[in-house]
């Protein structure tokens, strides 16, 4: 049986929650390696850069149909492994086999086979595992507990690109094909986290009872609090619409306006993940301290002082300086952003509305990049990619600016508190 956990109000429990991350650190690694090196497998079957560009579109558009679906299935799942670990217990192994046979699939149609299971069953326990963090983590604290989730998912990251780059050389030299190592490599680190989740983590005691449906609580938002999540939805569709536009093409902005090659463009946009990863854990404090409505229209107005220059000037330098500092804005928004539209979904729907929020967010990706493209061609400049972003931006603050709801009591964690738990 899983050791069991307990929940310490005025506590973050770091090694807990350092473990529940594995989930999302292994679902990073994943979607990294995925976005690295499928599209260049692809290019070997299709010669149109659109039709790849519209297969890698599935992930976004699964996410927004099934992420919201399944995130309401394990809400109201109950099974001795819990009410989230069934979906991630099947869907890990399945995604890590589908995942590991990518680079081995020698026609077109064997690869998209391989492409809809892994992105499909991916959808299915992305809502299910991040649900793990509000399930274990009281209210007060949840913001400082996704700043180490999203750093664990960030190191994730960097390590697929560090050592997927290294074992696809490493594999390319030995065979001529590199792809199958850093393939096999994320497969692994997929059962390795659904390993440490099953030893370590286990559910709150009333996700392995059956419900009792005569006691049951049903949720019901009052006016004022519907108007809340949708206006912290709709904000969170806007900055990630204003991100997305900046992650997808900032290297064709780089080399056609700052003289950039791609790949110095590339390691330009790389210092804005940096100081991201970097700020993480003390955004997710900050939001703790000063509140998370607060902290999120100060990094909404930090991004957008900083990038507006960036759409009348043309100087490298000045864009480095930008996105170095940009970083730490960003995860201001970004950390705080999701325990907001947790508390308001109460402790019965936490999968729900962790789905509700990933269907704004990957639908911005899915109607970004297609606007974005539209504006360009017709301004035809890319220096219109910083204006275009300030406005979602700033579209954002003002609908967060309503906002009313989405905090908890002040319960602060110190940094000290949190040194002294890791050395326990």
């Amino acid at each position: 049986m899983n050791k069991g956990v307990v929940m310490q109000e005025n506590k973050l429990n770091v090694k807990v929650t350092l473990l529940l991350s594995f989930g999302f650190f292994a679902s990073s690694i994943a979607w990294s390696v995925y976005n690295s090196f499928v599209p260049q497998i692809l290019e070997g079957f299709i010669s149109s850069t659109m039709l790849i560009g519209l297969v890698m579109t599935v992930d976004n558009v699964f996410g927004v149909i099934f992420q919201p679906l399944f995130g309401n299935l394990s809400d109201k799942t109950r099974t001795r492994f819990g009410k989230r670990m069934p979906y991630i217990f099947i869907g890990i192994p399945v995604c890590a086999a589908a995942f590991a046979l990518i680079p081995y699939m020698n026609t077109l149609w064997t690869i998209m086979v391989m492409l809809i299971i892994f992105t499909f069953v991916m959808s299915a326990w992305r809502s299910p595992v991040v649900a793990l963090m509000p399930d274990l983590t009281p209210g007060p604290l949840r913001s400082q507990a996704n700043g180490i989730v999203n750093l664990m998912g960030g190191v994730g990251s960097v390590f697929a690109f560090l050592l997927g780059g290294i074992l696809f050389n490493f594999w390319l030299n030995k065979t001529g094909n590199g792809f199958p190592l850093p393939f096999i490599m994320s497969s692994a680190m997929m059962l390795l986290a659904l390993a440490v989740l099953a030893l370590f983590v286990r559910e709150p005691k009333q996700a392995y009872e059956p419900e009792n449906k005569t006691n049951t609580v049903k949720l019901k938002l009052d006016k004022d609090e519907k108007k809340s999540l949708l206006l912290i939805l709709f904000g969170v569709f806007l900055w990630f619409t204003g991100y997305n536009a900046v992650e997808t093409f900032f290297t064709l902005y780089a080399t056609n306006t700052l003289g950039m090659t791609a790949g110095d463009a590339a390691m330009t946009l790389s210092i804005f993940s940096i100081t991201f990863l970097t700020f993480a854990v003390p955004a997710g404090f900050i939001g703790a301290r000063i509140g998370r409505r607060k902290a999120i229209l100060i990094g909404l107005s930090g991004v957008t002082v900083l990038f507006l220059p960036l759409a009348f000037i043309a100087d490298a330098w000045a864009a480095r300086i930008c996105l170095f500092l940009g970083g730490f804005s960003w995860a201001l928004v970004n950390i705080n952003s999701l325990p907001m539209v947790v508390r308001i979904s109460g402790e019965e729907k936490i999968g729900t509305f962790i789905g509700y929020y990933y269907f704004f967010s990957f639908s911005s990706q899915i109607v970004s990049p297609v606007l974005f493209g539209f504006i360009r061609d017709l301004t035809g400049s890319y220096k219109t990619l910083f204006l275009y972003a300030c406005i979602a931006f700033a579209l954002a603050m003002a609908s967060l600016f309503f906002v009313r709801h989405g905090e908890d009591q002040t319960q602060s964690t110190s940094a000290v508190q949190v040194l002294d738990e890791m050395g326990d």
